[in-house]
């Protein structure tokens, strides 16, 4: 039996009670499994004795072949004081699955992920205290950004349009199921995010039902980037085309580490703001170590200072974290979401603003088969390389925006365009500012747009067709 709401209920309940109070995330879904000392029997049941590979550690397959331990996991977040739980489906899309050989089983697993949360939220909401599902929708194992081979730097493990596909399938499986709203977590490559912001805009237009689009990233390292590189604002501007509800920060680093990140999101960010950080930094076993009383001292500053709208636990937490939050809601002040910005926002793996004050903004053309010979020639000739230098050579002259046109006859203009972008995204200081897309060509731009992390500009669109 598949759960149906009213398609505007949702967006208004999380609305209304998410500027009255705090509210309280779920804690490690993958932690808690761990705890319970599973074996792999355990993850195939009955029904895939005879799946092919080791299924071990497939958390989301427990969801079909052991669905009481995810369930009992729910009821003790739930009992624990969570007003949100998340689905068990962080890697239920083909792309993830794929390691396991379960591909076939993502509709499913995700349908009754979502059924058993819907479930388990149900029996405990009470009107006082409404519990809230939210799908857990991962980045997946690969990378749309970033080449898997160092020795091929325009080569891409996944395109744009298989994300899109995989998480399309996942996303439509957990509106059906019941969900209230999408988390799309653990973010570390902003084109991945764009994907999956687009099947769910994809997917509710078709289905007819909106929820709340929830973001989540997380930082690689102490500059606070993520993985691709991009800073906080620069991932700030890239999603601003999105219907976004919140935004926030988890894994990456414990709560007292976060901080400073989450302040400075917190100061631009014109949504609400998540944060479920891990508990501590790991051991050198691996392990985590901070206990929920000492965790729970590094959140109350959070809520002290109005930092935030949610806050949950990552790795390591498990319901004793998550039940030392419930004493510091009373009296804690939501955080009030920055204005949105009246400047334009672009981006490259840093923020570009265009104010009233910085209104005149160079652009590097020399990147243009139709007005540079030689770039022309390097492309030709497949010359990379030495293209790039044209292309490092015009930021370091101060080009704030890079145009790249390969409109010519002689060439497999889609394709060229394609690969350079790839080539500049893995050159950071070519790729830290906005790419402008320069063609005539309704396919090109497209390709173009489906390669960059980024906010771009788009020179020109064609309107003769």
């Amino acid at each position: 039996t598949l759960y149906s709401v009213s398609k505007n209920d949702t967006m208004q309940r999380l609305q209304d009670i998410i500027k009255e109070r705090v509210l309280i995330l779920d804690g490690a879904m993958g932690t808690m499994i761990q705890q319970c000392g599973l074996t792999e029997a355990d993850f195939r049941g009955e029904r895939f004795a005879h799946l092919p590979g080791l299924q071990k550690g497939n958390n989301d397959l427990l969801c079909l072949s052991r669905p009481e331990v995810i369930a009992g996991i729910h009821n003790r977040y739930l009992t624990a004081g969570a007003d949100i739980i998340e689905t068990c489906s962080f890697n239920a899309q083909r792309i993830s699955m794929a390691d396991y050989g379960c591909e076939h089983l993502c509709r499913e697993i995700n349908l009754v992920a979502a059924t058993i949360a819907r479930q388990c939220a149900d029996a405990v909401s009470t009107p006082d205290k409404p519990r809230f599902v939210a799908g857990s929708v991962g980045p997946t194992n690969k990378t749309c950004s970033l080449s898997p081979d160092v020795n091929d730097p325009a080569m891409r493990a996944i395109t744009y349009d298989e994300l899109v596909e995989a998480y399309d399938e996942q996303m439509q499986a957990l509106i059906e199921g019941g969900v209230d709203a999408l988390l799309i977590e653990t973010i570390f490559d902003t084109l991945n995010a764009k994907a999956a912001i687009y099947a769910a805009e994809q997917v509710m237009e078709r289905m007819g039902r909106r929820v709340p689009l929830m973001l989540s990233v997380t930082i690689s390292d102490a500059a606070g980037r993520t993985l691709s590189g991009q800073t906080l604002d620069a991932f700030l501007a890239s999603v601003s085309h999105a219907d976004i509800f919140s935004v926030g920060l988890n894994c990456s680093f414990g709560a007292a580490q976060m901080k400073p990140y989450l302040k400075a999101l917190a100061s631009r960010a014109p949504y609400y703001i998540s944060c479920y950080p891990n508990a501590g930094l790991p051991n050198s076993l691996g392990g985590y170590d901070q206990t929920p009383a000492e965790m729970a001292l590094q959140v109350k500053e959070y809520m002290d200072e109005g930092l935030v709208n949610i806050i949950g636990g990552c790795c390591g937490t498990t319901d004793a974290y998550i039940a030392e939050y419930a004493p510091l809601i009373p009296g804690a002040k939501p955080h009030v979401p920055a204005a949105r910005p009246e400047a334009l926002w672009l981006s490259g793996l840093e923020l570009c603003e265009v104010t009233p004050e910085r209104n005149f903004i160079n652009v590097g053309e020399r990147c243009n088969v139709a007005g540079s010979r030689k770039f022309l020639r390097l492309i030709n000739e497949k010359k990379y390389d030495e293209a790039l230098s044209i292309a490092r050579q015009q930021v370091e002259d101060g080009a704030q925006l890079l145009d790249i046109n390969i409109d010519d006859g002689l060439l497999d203009t889609k394709q060229e365009m394609v690969h350079f972008l790839n080539l500049i995204a893995s050159e950071p200081d070519i790729a830290r500012v906005p790419i402008m897309v320069d063609s005539s060509r309704w396919e090109v731009i497209t390709a173009a747009i489906k390669c960059i992390q980024g906010k771009c500009v788009v020179n020109s669109i064609s309107l003769k067709e």
